[in-house]
């Protein structure tokens, strides 16, 4: 008997009543595509044990990286810093790079991808590239703009599209790339919106949100249906 593949979702960190939460579009969007999900708190004694019982991770959004985590300076726009969820997700993207676990970067995930290798982010997108392009709406809300995808690259492929519309969640980007990373898609405004690790096909990381519009988007939701196909040919391999 085939079982579905075992995604795993990182989730915020602990808010002002005590709870782990994530918006439940992460986890319709991997079911939608046939997967079985696995919520992922921060504070794990041992992340990378997780992996053991994993086929594929999505690593959410949120808030900002730590500052200190990448060499940042810091600045007056960061918002929902958290050691805990900092610690136990740069251990956790260390074991998935080092296992070539089937893998999506989403915001946050993206930025986290960067600074594990050795990548710096952009501190506050308005002051670098101005606001001819909205990422996010006063105070924090999702605002979508095209996306200009390398058509070489294998996120053209997966999405099936190289102008993709995706909806933007961030104040915060990619600077420099880090080690082996490819920039593969830009906003018109040229902030990098998606990233490919040289050798590392199973991997894909994008800036925007497509668990926002996965639902009524086919190409948003090419996105999770590719990680689970590559969970699956993982589990029936591992097994």
């Amino acid at each position: 008997m085939t079982h579905p593949p075992r995604i795993g979702i990182t989730t915020y960190g602990r808010n002002g009543e005590h709870r782990f939460t994530l918006p439940a579009e992460y986890v319709d969007s991997v079911r939608r595509a046939g997967g079985r999900t696995f919520l992922l708190a921060p504070g794990e004694p041992d992340p990378r044990g997780w992996l053991q019982e994993l086929d594929g991770v999505v690593v959410a959004g949120g808030g900002d990286l730590a500052p200190e985590t990448w060499g940042g300076a810091g600045v007056a726009d960061n918002y929902g810093v958290d050691a805990e969820r900092d610690a136990t997700e740069l251990d956790l993207a260390a074991a998935v790079l080092e296992q070539r676990l089937p893998s999506l970067w989403i915001c946050r995930g993206l930025q986290l991808l960067n600074v594990v290798r050795g990548g710096t982010l952009i501190e506050h997108v308005p002051d670098a590239v101005g606001d001819a392009v909205s990422h996010r709406l006063p105070p924090r809300e999702p605002v979508p703009h095209p996306v200009r995808v390398e058509a070489d690259s294998r996120l053209a492929r997966t999405l099936g599209a190289d102008e993709p519309s995706g909806v933007s969640w961030h104040h915060q980007a990619v600077d420099e790339p880090g080690r082996g990373l490819r920039v593969v898609a830009r906003a018109p405004d040229g902030v990098i919106e998606a990233l490919e690790l040289d050798g590392h096909p199973e991997l894909e990381a994008v800036q925007w949100h497509p668990e926002l519009s996965a639902a009524d988007d086919p190409v948003q939701q090419r996105l999770f249906e590719a990680l689970v196909e590559r969970a699956a040919l993982r589990s029936r391999t591992r097994n």
